[in-house]
């Protein structure tokens, strides 16, 4: 419990009606969460406004609001705090009320359009197997040491995120690691954390369904840097044209890595096949177990950090080389008979799908067919779809068209958009088969001996969302059953 005042510290604050002094048990976002004597912040949110819940708050047992907007009419003895946004509040308030847990460890963010998981998860794995007890925050999982806690959101809401901080504070954590998407610096989910430093991956097209365009998304990252404090470092990938634009403006301090140009942290690509990467990092040649070019920038990025956060350069890298990566990023296994190669991978963006095709032509030693199953989901960016299966079509012989989170749209349509963009020249390479576990069969039994299927789109997620209905799916699985069942 702490006194209303207290968590209101350092929070631009407009007005206030009723007593600062009195004890809130706890704090809530969402006023279905509300007990006795909780605060409840009304929060104007991208499906839903906040203020409109506010009896309601008050009604579960809420004897404190902060909002942006006054009610018309307030209620007695409940005391009114109006601030000057929110969602910037609620983040600041979340941090008091829960000691500011993002002081107490080191923590670092990272962002970007692709990598961010793998790059989150590496750092994770590579200071826990140096001796730290560490948190995670991803989309895949967060985890506490070897306690993992499901995930909802790539970065959640300001309670639930101070709350897990603390969590980790309370279990002796020293590092934090953290995946930071453009939805939530935007709608200030991180907003009166404390980082210990920020790492940029790359930038492509994605999610101009919420921020509409491209400049406004760049813009969004940018200010994660432009907010560190002086005594973070910020870490950007050279090799991305938009890498030196994320630095212009932070305090803090500066460093980049690249593989094809001058560095704070220099690779090397030495070799890259399916047992992993061989580079040079800074003059030291490394096997790695991860696979591909895109890999070699998140090896690199974690080596980076690493560095920054003052860990010896040998230790590093000799603990890096044995560290596998996230689940669904290149996660493949060999079938028995056929020694068909099956690659299930999150490739949801034009970019990450052109990367991972392209790793696999690397590592392809001949006439084998490359066979992909692809979909776009639903409620989101549209403008990748047609993108996305252009990119297909030209790097695959064979390519399927499925579902993937239709969520409320519909499949057919979702694929109709995607067909949009076949060149007429390459029509003859691509079938549709809506039901994903079809398409998946399908693949499987198109393949010969020695040929790649890619199973792309949805990687670690253990379900298809159709019609707010999540129903069990899990395309490794069904990779395996598939394989078991037409006896490849």
């Amino acid at each position: 419990m702490k006194t209303l005042r207290d968590i209101l510290y350092n929070v631009g604050i407009t007005a206030v009606q009723g007593n600062t002094d009195i004890t809130v048990n706890a704090i809530a976002i969402d006023s279905r969460a509300i007990g006795k004597n909780d605060a409840f912040i009304a929060v104007k949110g991208v499906h839903a406004d906040g203020h409109q819940y506010i009896d309601k708050a008050i009604a579960q047992g809420a004897t404190a609001i902060i909002c942006e907007d006054m009610p018309a009419s307030m209620v007695e003895n409940i005391t009114y705090v109006q601030v000057k946004d929110s969602a910037t509040a609620s983040g600041i308030i979340a941090g008091n009320y829960y000691d500011n847990p993002s002081h107490q460890l080191k923590l670092v963010g990272v962002t970007g359009t692709n990598g961010k998981t793998t790059i989150a998860t590496l750092l994770f794995r590579l200071f826990t197997k140096m001796g730290y007890h560490c948190g995670l925050l991803s989309t895949v999982q967060n985890q506490i040491g070897d306690t993992v806690i499901p995930s909802t959101h790539t970065t959640p809401d300001p309670v639930s995120l101070n709350e897990l901080l603390a969590r980790m504070v309370a279990d002796g954590c020293l590092y934090a690691f953290i995946e930071v998407s453009s939805h939530a610096i935007h709608q200030h989910r991180i907003a009166g954390l404390q980082f210990a430093g920020g790492i940029f991956s790359n930038i492509t097209h994605d999610h101009l369904d919420y921020h509409k365009t491209f400049d406004e998304y760049i813009r969004v990252k940018k200010s994660f840097f432009d907010n560190l404090p002086n005594a973070a470092f910020a870490l950007t990938n050279l090799d991305d044209k938009r890498g030196n634009v994320m630095l212009q403006n932070t305090k803090a301090h500066k460093a980049g890595y690249s593989l094809h140009t001058l560095a704070d942290f220099k690779g090397k690509i030495l070799e890259n096949n399916l047992t992993g990467l061989i580079m040079s990092i800074d003059d030291t040649e490394v096997h790695f177990r991860l696979i591909g070019e895109f890999n070699a920038y998140n090896l690199l990025a974690v080596y980076g950090a690493a560095r920054l956060l003052g860990e010896d350069k040998s230790k590093v890298l000799q603990a890096l080389s044995d560290i596998q990566g996230a689940e669904g990023r290149f996660d493949y296994f060999v079938s028995d008979k056929d020694q068909i190669i099956a690659i299930v991978d999150y490739a949801h963006t034009p970019d990450a799908l052109k990367n991972v095709l392209a790793t696999i032509q690397n590592l392809r030693k001949g006439n084998e067919q490359l066979i992909t199953v692809v979909g776009c989901g639903g409620d989101r960016d549209t403008t990748k779809r047609p993108i996305m299966a252009d990119v297909a079509v030209e790097s695959s012989d064979k390519v399927i068209f499925t579902s993937d989170n239709p969520r409320s749209e519909d499949a057919t349509a979702i694929i109709q958009e995607m067909e949009k963009g076949v060149p007429v020249h390459l029509r003859k390479k691509y079938i549709a088969i809506v039901d994903r576990k079809e398409a998946i069969k399908t693949a499987v039994s198109l393949a010969g001996k020695d040929d790649i299927i890619l199973v792309a789109g949805k990687g670690h997620e253990k379900y298809q969302e159709i019609h707010g209905v999540k129903h069990p799916f899990d395309d490794k699985k069904v990779l395996h059953e598939m394989m078991t069942m037409l006896e490849k």
